[in-house]
């Protein structure tokens, strides 16, 4: 960073640009979808967790993998870190059911009868790590986008919002079923947000490196999210096998997707 003529130091305008919309994007879409959650989803949470579902397969697979797959990288290597991650968040549940979760049965929750601690509290900590990877790839698009054009950077920076909005939704969804307060939540989700502002900052100092290992980031975080919803969520939702619960089940699974297909259309 140059000095100016006082010995003060000059801040690059793209970097302080980069860093003033990382953190504005993660704040606001945390706080915009905390509101819309704990104002009309706490009360319903259960059947949110199918919205969730959607959003995240959703996010995942037609948003996520096939934005890394486009991308220079070899497609082996892709599918390796995408087995890696898999691996990995097996990993992770295992380490959360042997360190116990903080959820115990009539705690206030409405979780479905027989949700022990064991299956509650694994998953909220899984999509924490997920979205932080997530953050952490959005805010180096954002650096890259800034580096292009300050233009291109503002609505690069938009379009995070736009969908980061509908997916922190599914995440609150999932934190507060996993037994998590409305604070914890939001400030768990809130530091998550700063992974982004990390993110800008290695996007702007090596672009080039950073540019190189931004599909694979994609494809681990991506990892995470499939994880959870098939591992943790959906088997969840079997539980309950009725007629009238698997209706607006798959109802909401498809609002969840057809979010996601708006949102990347329009601002993708």
């Amino acid at each position: 960073m140059p000095l100016c003529k006082g010995g003060s130091v000059k801040i690059d305008p793209i970097l302080s640009s980069t860093l003033l919309a990382t953190t504005l994007a993660g704040a606001f879409s945390i706080s915009a979808a905390a509101a819309f959650s704990f104002a009309l989803l706490s009360k319903v949470v259960e059947r949110m967790v199918s919205l969730s579902v959607g959003i995240m397969l959703s996010t995942s697979l037609l948003h996520a993998l096939p934005e890394a797959f486009e991308s220079r990288a070899g497609a082996r290597g892709l599918f390796a870190t995408l087995l890696a991650g898999l691996l990995a968040f097996f990993v992770l549940e295992k380490w959360a059911i042997l360190r116990h979760s903080h959820h115990h049965e009539g705690d206030g929750h409405h979780h479905a009868h027989g949700h022990d601690k064991r299956a509650a509290g694994k998953a909220g900590w899984m999509i924490l790590v997920g979205d932080g990877l997530h953050n952490f790839t959005d805010g180096i698009l954002i650096a890259a986008a800034f580096l292009a054009d300050p233009k291109l950077g503002l609505v690069t920076g938009l379009a995070i919002v736009a969908h980061e909005i509908p997916q922190e939704i599914g995440d609150f969804i999932v934190l507060l079923n996993a037994g998590f307060s409305r604070t914890r939540a939001y400030v768990y989700n809130l530091l998550c947000s700063m992974m982004g502002v990390l993110g800008g900052l290695l996007g702007y100092f090596t672009l080039e490196r950073a540019g190189e290992l931004i599909p694979y980031v994609l494809v681990f975080a991506s990892s995470g999210f499939i994880y959870i919803a098939v591992g943790d969520l959906m088997p969840q939702m079997q539980r309950r096998a009725t007629l009238r619960e698997t209706i607006p089940q798959v109802l909401l699974i498809a609002a969840g997707v057809g979010i996601v297909l708006f949102l990347t259309r329009h601002h993708g």
